[in-house]
């Protein structure tokens, strides 16, 4: 079987999104053989790259517009990879306005996968235009909609018209072996704690965007007894400086830049807490929840009302309280901090949720499934065949 995923982008630069495909694209690439069409970004990156068992397409962009690529090139590149390789499915990201294109670019036999990552939030004259062309592709082109919880789709505003037949809950995993106890590890947090002293500390990391909440964060920290490790880079770190520096809270707030993957397991486990207090629905779900979790670490977040707290359970994994309320999010992380039991039953809690109901193991066969659903394949076909036999 052959299948091309949309990813939207590849490179550093970028979010959970783009860390999620990565991941899925490598645990399918021994069962089905996986490319992956993108635009390019101002981080770059080859035309082609191989990694992990998949091949990597980048089609050149001029930049963004409302969060979406600006890519002729990346239709013509779909069109000249479909007349070479002949895909079985396509596999769209969304929100892409851009794949939705390049979706009709494709024979009608060819069956076309949607992983709904989120509602369009933010642009909302532009989706007044584009609804009604999104709803017609729901109806009647897509095969199936991915959503990683069901809280996806009871919280969504914009799949009414996608058949609840073509629905389909496959739980995001990742690879939880980086955050396993290691010498590496231990050294690390004794590092960290050298750095900061050892007060209390609590872990944030995360794009520097207008939805992840993290001037509430800052804001909430002139009552909170401890320090901040803020990871993350974005348009918005130099108005977070000087909001910190405004509130007299800038000696308690450290940020951090992007953190090297091999090293984001050494702050989860150098913090008592970690928060997440993303304030709109384009945060869905939260990846970073999960490595928290991983690292037996509560987590506070903002009730959503979708996958955001269907992940972190309120009580039983952490604390959940209202978006935008500094007071809030500061008596959570002051409730966790005084109460170190309560942390320890939490973080157990956590990580055991964490394992069992989001493993890497579990969204690949999970995908691999919808696949068979929509080609008409009997179930448990391309887990059982050997790696690159479908």
């Amino acid at each position: 079987m052959r299948v091309l995923h949309f990813g939207r982008f590849d490179s550093a630069g970028f979010g959970g999104l783009e860390r999620h495909v990565r991941l899925l694209l490598a645990g399918l690439a021994d069962r089905v053989e996986i490319d992956d069409l993108v635009a390019a970004d101002a981080h770059g990156g080859p035309a082609r790259e191989e990694r992990d068992g998949y091949r990597i397409y980048r089609a050149p962009s001029f930049g963004l517009l409302a969060s979406a690529a600006i890519s002729p090139q990346l239709l013509l590149e779909a069109r000249s990879l479909e007349l070479d390789r002949h895909y079985d499915v396509i596999h769209l990201h969304f929100p892409d306005p851009l794949s939705h294109a390049a979706a009709y670019l494709f024979p009608a036999a060819t069956k076309v996968v949607v992983s709904w990552h989120s509602d369009i939030v933010r642009q909302e004259r532009l989706l007044h235009l584009y609804m009604p062309f999104l709803n017609r592709f729901l109806a009647r082109r897509v095969d199936a909609v991915i959503a990683a919880t069901p809280a996806h789709f009871s919280s969504s505003q914009q799949l009414a018209a996608c058949p609840r037949e073509k629905l389909h809950v496959v739980p995001y995993g990742i690879d939880y072996r980086g955050f396993e106890v290691t010498d590496a590890l231990r050294a690390g947090i004794s590092r960290i704690r050298a750095r900061h002293g050892a007060g209390p500390l609590i872990f944030t990391v995360g794009r520097h965007v207008y939805y992840k909440g993290l001037d509430y964060l800052i804001e909430a920290m002139k009552a909170v007894n401890g320090l901040l490790l803020l990871g993350g880079t974005g348009p918005l770190t130099e108005r977070l400086r000087e909001k910190a520096a405004s509130l007299g809270v800038a000696g308690r707030v450290f940020f951090l830049g992007r953190i090297p993957d091999e090293e984001l397991a050494f702050y989860y486990h150098a913090a008592e807490v970690f928060c997440l207090p993303s304030v709109e629905r384009s945060e869905q779900f939260g990846l970073v929840q999960l490595e928290a979790m991983a690292c037996g670490r509560p987590v506070v977040s903002c009730e959503l009302h979708n996958g955001v707290t269907y992940v972190n359970q309120h009580g039983v994994t952490g604390i959940v309280v209202p978006p935008r309320d500094p007071q809030a999010l500061a008596s959570a992380i002051n409730t966790l901090l005084n109460d170190s039991e309560l942390r320890a039953r939490m973080g157990d809690a956590g990580y055991r949720r964490a394992t069992s109901e989001f493993s890497l193991e579990r969204m690949i066969q999970g995908t691999l499934h919808v696949y068979e659903h929509v080609t008409g394949l009997a179930a448990g076909t391309l887990s059982r065949l050997g790696p690159r036999a479908a």
